[in-house]
């Protein structure tokens, strides 16, 4: 007898497997697409698809120990820079953050500069590669070498610094989606400025100026990290600005308290997500439960109160924000002097306590039974009303960024008019890549919405130390 032909369900597919670069001797020269050349140094971090190596501007000397760049090196065909270099070519090209800094007086921002990028060829495989600053440690590090908790004042100035950088990349049409602690870096050589890195997750929101729509998708629930991600996240939504901003709160309180009321139930992700929406219009309630009434930071209440009200396609006041900040520091005595002081203080603005030593949880969306049956409740805190909802694209949205942006300025100089139109020539070149790979990236992101599979993602870290590297994957 004939047995039917059953097809059997496909269940939940794994991450697709990486393929592993091979690594390159110090010495090998690397020919970026502006056909700049770069020498790699030796390699100070390995990962599960790529290598990283100190590197600088190719010349007769061996790179050395305090090299000022650093190369990702991953094959081709590999899914991780891939991304990242989207989000790189596209906002974080030296003249664009330049020309920032100085329309908004800043004196830096927190965004790593996009120096090059290309493809390596050796033994008959093609290698990816991209080309940038290279950073100190990693606030994750310092916040677990200091008990878990940071000064009211370090708190502040940090958030200050970063509501900076988000401003950027938000005008630049993307969100990063992935704050926290071990994506945030100090200088390497000026250890109190801090940057944002790993955009490996960075999704642009609004490409051309059109902001996507909101729309909940199940099996991407609960992506970034557990802990800090966004409620917009957890309903499996594409990340937002208002999301960042919320990703920031719950960081800042973090490093301020040294937890966050839902850590102990990470492996339930229901939870953390019903915990979140529960407090979204209970912002006192939400600070007492991480703080003492003594010490509870108002203008961290004040601001997450101000984000809690976003609506999904809503542009954030971010100077009002800064602001709020501005006056935390005045209230404590202090001002915006943009040093980074990771000692606890003594003058009473920070509650000394215990600390347990706790893991970041990369969510993976997926509960076990006992955990699905949990009760969800919070002390008793309801939500009683929601966000508001996704209003139509206005003014707020950024609008389209016209290459004519992206072009250098011209010379006046008529003995330079060749080399620059040379280097027109090559900036028309590396702009349609751009474009091109830009086009790809959003064609994936739409295939992936489309999908009934969940795409892995994947967060990649590096952290350069003189004397150590940090290097994570977080799945």
């Amino acid at each position: 007898m004939t047995m039917p032909n059953i097809k059997k369900s496909a269940g939940k597919r794994g991450p697709r497997k990486r393929k592993l670069a091979e690594e390159f001797p110090p010495g090998e020269v690397f020919t970026d697409l502006l056909k700049k050349k770069w020498k790699l140094g030796p390699v100070i971090g390995k990962g599960g698809f790529g290598c990283l190596y100190l590197a600088d501007v190719n010349s007769s000397e061996s790179v050395t120990s305090d090299a000022p760049y650093v190369i990702k090196v991953e094959p081709s065909d590999n899914g991780p820079l891939f991304t990242e270099l989207s989000f790189y070519m596209r906002a974080a090209k030296p003249e664009l953050i330049k020309k920032w800094i100085s329309s908004h007086k800043l004196k830096y921002l927190g965004v790593p500069k996009y120096w090059g990028s290309g493809l390596h060829q050796k033994n008959g495989k093609s290698y990816r590669f991209m080309v940038m600053d290279r950073f100190g440690k990693d606030l994750q590090k310092i916040f677990e070498e200091q008990g878990k908790q940071f000064s009211r004042k370090t708190v502040l100035q940090l958030g200050l610094r970063i509501l900076n950088v988000l401003e950027y990349i938000h005008e630049h049409e993307y969100v990063h989606g992935d704050i926290k602690a071990s994506n945030l870096l100090l200088g390497h050589e000026i250890p109190n400025q801090v940057y944002l890195v790993d955009y490996g997750l960075a999704f642009r929101y609004s490409p051309e100026g059109n902001h996507k729509d909101y729309k909940e998708n199940p099996k991407r629930c609960h992506d970034g990290t557990l802990e800090f991600t966004s409620i917009d996240a957890h309903k499996g939504a594409s990340p937002s600005r208002r999301g960042d901003l919320e990703i920031l709160g719950y960081c800042m309180i973090c490093w301020l308290s040294g937890s966050l009321p839902w850590e102990d139930n990470l492996k339930n992700p229901d939870y953390v997500k019903e915990s979140k929406i529960r407090y979204t219009d209970n912002v006192s309630e939400f600070m007492l439960k991480c703080f003492t009434k003594e010490n509870k930071p108002d203008e961290i209440a004040r601001y997450m109160e101000k984000v809690m009200a976003l609506s999904y396609t809503e542009k954030p006041p971010y100077e009002e924000l800064r602001e709020i900040f501005l006056q935390g520091l005045q209230d404590i005595g202090h001002k915006d002097d943009g040093i980074l002081d990771f000692e606890v203080s003594l003058n009473g603005d920070v509650p000394a306590k215990p600390k347990t030593k706790r893991k970041l949880v990369a969510a993976s969306g997926t509960a076990t039974a006992d955990e699905d049956n949990a009760e969800i409740a919070v002390d008793g805190v309801k939500n009683t009303k929601k966000r508001k909802p996704a209003s139509p694209r206005s003014a707020d949205s950024p609008q389209p960024i016209h290459h004519s942006r992206l072009q250098p300025e011209a010379t006046s100089s008529s003995s330079s008019s060749s080399s620059s139109s040379h280097l027109q020539q090559d900036w028309s070149h590396q702009t349609q890549i751009t474009e091109d790979l830009t086009q790809t990236q959003d064609e994936l992101e739409t295939k992936e919405e489309s999908s009934e599979v969940k795409k892995p993602r994947m967060s990649f870290l590096l952290a350069l130390s003189s004397e150590s590297l940090v290097f994570f994957f977080f799945f």
